[in-house]
This record gives C-alpha cells, sequence and structure tokens, in this order.
C-alpha cells in the first residue's frame, strides 16, 4: 500500500503549467514544509516534501493556495528518477496528490503564515464559573473557543 498524508505549508507560490495537445491538462508543482513533531538540537525543524496535482485539482491549488497556505494533502509517493545533463542519475520523490484541503481559515493563514509555534504555557487558573460560549465574529465558519475550558469538556 502506498499511502502518504500530511499536513505542512507551502513554501513558495505553486508552479502551473499546462500541457500541449488537444486535451491540454493543468498540471500544479509545489513544495511543502512539514514540521517534524520531535525536534533535536542541531536537527532541521521541518522536512520539505514536493507534491504534483493534475486537472481540476490543479486548477484549485493555481485559484486558492498560495505561498503560506497550511494544507492537508494526500496521495502516493513516487520515484521520479531520471539521467542529468552530465550523465549522472538524479533521484527525487515527490507525492502525487488525490486530495488537497486546507488545513486553517484564510484569516488563521494570514494571521499565522511562517509564525513559528512558541512553547506550551502554562495552564491559566482554573476558573469557577464557566465562560460563555464564544461567538464567531470573523465570518470565517469557525468558533473561538476560551482559555481554560477543557477541563470542562466531556471528551478533552
Amino acid at each position: 500500500m502506498n499511502l502518504v498524508v500530511m499536513m505542512g505549508r507551502l513554501t513558495r507560490d505553486p508552479e502551473v503549467r499546462y500541457s500541449a495537445g488537444a486535451n491540454g491538462t493543468t498540471v500544479a508543482n509545489f513544495r511543502i514544509a512539514v514540521d517534524r513533531r520531535f525536534k533535536r538540537e542541531g536537527q532541521p525543524d521541518a522536512d520539505f516534501f514536493d507534491c504534483v496535482t493534475f486537472g481540476r485539482q490543479a486548477e484549485f491549488v493555481e485559484k486558492y493556495i498560495h505561498k503560506g497556505t497550511k494544507v492537508v494533502v494526500n496521495g502516493s509517493m513516487q520515484n521520479d528518477n531520471y539521467q542529468g545533463r552530465d550523465g549522472q542519475m538524479v533521484y527525487r520523490n515527490r507525492i502525487v496528490l488525490d486530495n488537497i484541503e486546507f488545513a486553517e481559515s484564510k484569516a488563521a493563514s494570514q494571521s499565522n503564515a511562517y509564525v513559528p509555534q512558541e512553547p506550551a504555557q502554562q495552564q491559566a487558573p482554573r476558573r469557577e464559573s464557566r465562560p460563555a460560549p464564544a461567538v464567531d465574529t470573523s465570518g470565517d465558519g469557525f468558533m473561538n473557543i476560551p482559555d481554560g475550558i477543557d477541563e470542562e469538556l466531556p471528551f478533552a
């Protein structure tokens, strides 16, 4: 089974091109940076993966996805090996996408693009009264959940 699922941010705007011929297909290439879960001193904080998608999905990428956008991708890993002009073999892997989705709202994407995650702060003192539910005022469809409510949720 060859299945890859990753979440990361685009490192630059996608490169979109169109194949020649009567049935010209849209092709979008881009690279995502995926944060490493455990970071060691002297090691990189992220890994970089090349992705490619075709057709309507590539048109979607061209229209809506840009540098810094956080996405979830799934597809299959493929070897893209070839012989270079100098005669040396070039070995490369890329993810051929089956699906791509936004991983955060547009507002969050614009405010958080390329901002490193800060270490978790100490928990706030427990509140005696339950705060009123937050109301979505940004219009992006996500509800703001106040700090400290984790203890009151049955599934947390």
